[in-house]
């Protein structure tokens, strides 16, 4: 009877499954007038294929826009994809909010901004809002839809409004439908962070292909 081989640890080897190493299909930067708020809900995102990279700036409008061109420059090897400049109306001069997209544009750089907060992105996950409103109202709507409390620093919204993401999407797209001619400064409220946010949503399906 022929003897059995004695097992050998280097046998080991065969059973072990290959290490699966994504590949990057899309550099995007993501740079932001907030510190905390914004960077927070966007850094939440995990997609395959896809690196982000996101900065909260404190800038805001003309100085927002005018920095991500310069990051983008003094980081030419990361060869970002796509550029997002991320920033709100608030209380600034029609002119400025306005002259920041389209400087953005000109650039090669897309916009994801909000009329009057950002915190309008949150709201329609829950409704469809297509009232002028100011930040305190937006704060207390979305205090009653959370049933606690809303800190703009709160870096659990991407987890507790995922399920919803589809919802805002759709509100979004149909309060943008609303404005023709489009004046961003004006359309208040307006959002088109579901913009960036489809492109998040969406790249892994895009990076399969």
């Amino acid at each position: 009877m022929k003897r059995s081989e004695p097992f050998s640890p280097r046998s080991k080897k065969s059973f072990q499954r290959p290490v699966n190493h994504k590949e990057v299909h899309q550099r995007i930067l993501i740079v932001c007038e907030g510190t905390k708020t914004e960077p927070q809900y966007f850094k939440q995102f995990r997609v395959p294929g896809l690196k982000i990279q996101v900065e909260g700036t404190g800038k805001n409008t003309v100085s927002l826009v005018e920095h991500a061109l310069q990051y983008r420059k003094d980081h030419e090897e990361e060869n970002y994809d796509q550029v997002w400049c991320v920033f709100d109306k608030d209380d600034f001069p029609v002119a400025d909010f306005e002259k920041a997209i389209r400087l953005a544009r000109k650039n090669k750089m897309r916009v994801a901004y909000s009329n009057q907060a950002f915190e309008l992105w949150y709201i329609l996950h829950f409704e469809y809002l297509n009232t002028s409103m100011d930040r305190k109202s937006y704060i207390k709507k979305l205090s009653d839809y959370l049933e606690t409390e809303y800190k703009k620093n709160d870096d659990r919204m991407y987890h507790r409004l995922r399920c919803k993401s589809d919802i805002a999407i759709k509100n979004a797209e149909r309060l943008m439908k609303e404005y023709h001619p489009s004046h961003p400064g004006s359309n208040d409220p307006s959002t088109t962070v579901y913009e960036l946010v489809k492109v998040l949503l969406n790249d892994s399906k895009l990076s399969s292909n």
